[in-house]
């Protein structure tokens, strides 16, 4: 397994990696926008991920990946969809976000009264931000944590959250990435805990393009709402991966303080370990960490 992160991820040293999983392509090249297009080859190892480190590269960048010499396609942990699903990912350093709340701890379940809200029509605006100011009143109702529905990037502006195709991006429409630290990071400070919805028994048919980069779906199993993801059989390790990093994702870049899974009864797994109780672990050894820290 790959132990650099999936996607588009700055290093210490400023330089950009990145990093897909492709293993049915023997070429992928890195497609760069900005005030020069480029075109830079990719390096494949023997698991299928295809790998390329670019240290000259401008602020806000966007890209796309070319498969073997024809089309292209937006990255599938692309953190930033500016132009919607079918439009170019964006570089985006969420590391550079100035946390305050490092001294916040969340409420134990027993504890916790849960508020689901839908970011979309939440607010008059239809935003994270338009969620902020009033952060206040739903403390006074006596809630102690916020659900948001599903926020990963979806076709059009507006959708329940079901249908989304990018498990990383923040959904552009809703103020992306930045305003959903800026959420966080509000929501910790006055005392309440965020828990987020999130997607793994399938994904939205409009702008899924996984399906160009790799086996991620299988055909043993069908859900309600489609393909099933393949977590068990051949070649399912990297799929797995690509999940247990967005999972992971979620409580090391935002952070998360909970993930609520939909439709568990949609994921099939018949493997050693069921993806679920992997996804457990790693959420204890994760909170452990850092709580520690």
């Amino acid at each position: 397994m790959c132990c650099v992160p999936l996607g588009a991820n700055q290093r210490a040293d400023g330089a950009w990696e990145f990093l897909v999983w492709a293993p049915g392509r023997q070429n992928v090249a890195l497609h760069l926008f900005g005030s020069r297009d480029r075109l830079i080859a990719m390096t494949k190892d023997r698991c299928g991920y295809h790998h390329v480190l670019v240290s000259d590269i401008e602020p806000c960048s966007r890209y796309l990946y070319r498969l073997d010499d024809l089309e292209e396609y937006p990255d599938p942990a692309s953190r930033l969809q500016p132009a919607g699903v079918h439009g170019l990912s964006e570089i985006i350093d969420l590391a550079s976000f100035e946390w305050t709340d490092a001294s916040w701890r969340a409420p134990s379940l027993e504890e916790s009264i849960f508020y689901e809200l839908h970011v979309g029509t939440y607010s008059e605006t239809g935003s994270l931000d338009g969620v902020v100011p009033r952060l206040a009143e739903v403390a006074d109702l006596g809630v102690t944590t916020i659900e948001l529905m599903p926020v990963a990037q979806f076709p059009g502006s507006r959708n329940w959250g079901y249908d989304g195709v990018y498990p990383f991006a923040v959904q552009s429409s809703y103020g992306g990435p930045r305003a959903l630290e800026r959420l966080v990071n509000a929501a910790h400070t006055q005392g309440i805990a965020v828990v987020l919805d999130v997607v793994y028994n399938h994904l939205g048919p409009e702008g899924n393009y996984l399906g160009q980069f790799g086996p991620y779906f299988s055909d043993r199993y069908r859900t309600p709402w489609g393909q099933a993801i393949h977590f068990d059989g051949p070649e399912c390790g990297p799929v797995r991966q690509f999940f247990i990093e967005n999972a992971l994702f979620w409580f090391e870049q935002y952070p998360m303080d909970v993930l609520r899974l939909d439709a568990i009864h949609g994921i099939y797994d018949l493997g050693a370990v069921h993806i679920l109780a992997e996804l457990q672990n790693l959420y204890f050894q994760t909170r452990l960490k850092i709580w520690r820290e």
